[in-house]
């Protein structure tokens, strides 16, 4: 019976590694068996008592994050729960391709888009009007329980794990910058439109299908629910409003190249 094993980039474990080695390295140990050196088959399956792996790819982020290095595994497994397995001892049979392996898109979430890094900014047209329209209606229907939506349909494990890292990558420039180019007296009102454009990207890296998509029955669309954030995302341009205004900002400074209001 296989399995799939995580590990850091290097090869080595990541409950052990220290930024240069670990305990075992799966890598360098492709057709043999490695054994957990602190084994214990009564001690507690979240720990370092065995070695772990799971049944399905997205179950081994639990105490795993990307990037990573993959690996198709076999052995015994002494102690189990719904996400993981626990072994004395593993055969590693071969290494995988993280990019292969995911449904979803492994490539992107370990290097994300940054709109603010797309230059040059582009010149507002109808068509960013447009898809700003689309948002602000998406918006009106869900407002800031997109997270809510994202969170509960992708997952928790590799949700979490993928959220961190366009979190790492993107989140606090995409912060500061919008935070550095409107007033202090709408920030508080802005803060939730930004983060719902950022997890909107987020989400758009899993290929669900439209009626996977939690909390969004009010939301017309055939496709990702929120994809019109992320169509002026990957233009450059982050949407954020404050109530009464609807502004679209763009490159490092995060300027505000348009600003008004979307009725009628």
């Amino acid at each position: 019976m296989s399995f799939f094993k995580l590990a850091h980039p290097t090869g080595w474990d990541f409950y052990t590694f220290d930024g240069k080695k670990g305990t075992i390295n799966y890598r360098e140990n492709i057709g043999k068996r490695v054994v957990c050196p602190g084994y214990n088959r009564t001690g507690n399956l979240c720990s370092s008592m065995f070695i772990h792996a799971s049944r399905k790819p997205n179950q081994c982020f639990i105490g795993a994050s990307i990037p990573c290095s993959a690996y198709l595994v076999t052995g015994r497994p002494v102690r189990e729960d719904a996400d993981k397995c626990g072994f004395k001892s593993l055969r590693i049979l071969e290494e995988l391709k993280p990019e292969e392996l995911f449904t979803w898109n492994y490539k992107e979430a370990c290097n994300p888009i940054n709109p603010f890094q797309i230059t040059p900014p582009p010149k507002i047209s109808k068509k960013h009007i447009k898809l700003l329209r689309k948002w602000a209606s998406v918006w009106d229907s869900v407002g800031d329980s997109v997270w809510a939506s994202v969170g509960d349909s992708v997952g928790a494990s590799v949700g979490d794990s993928v959220w961190a890292s366009v979190g790492d990558s993107v989140w606090d420039s995409v912060w500061a910058s919008v935070g550095a180019s409107v007033w202090d007296s709408v920030w508080d009102s802005v803060w939730a439109s930004v983060g719902a454009v950022i997890t909107s990207y987020t989400g758009s890296l899993f290929p669900l299908q439209r009626e996977e998509w939690k909390y969004t029955e009010k939301i017309q669309t055939s496709g990702y629910p929120f994809q019109s954030a992320v169509d002026l995302w990957k233009l450059g341009l982050v949407p954020s409003y404050d109530g009464e205004t609807w502004r679209l900002h763009s490159g490092e400074d995060a300027k505000v190249l348009w600003e008004g209001g979307l009725d009628g």
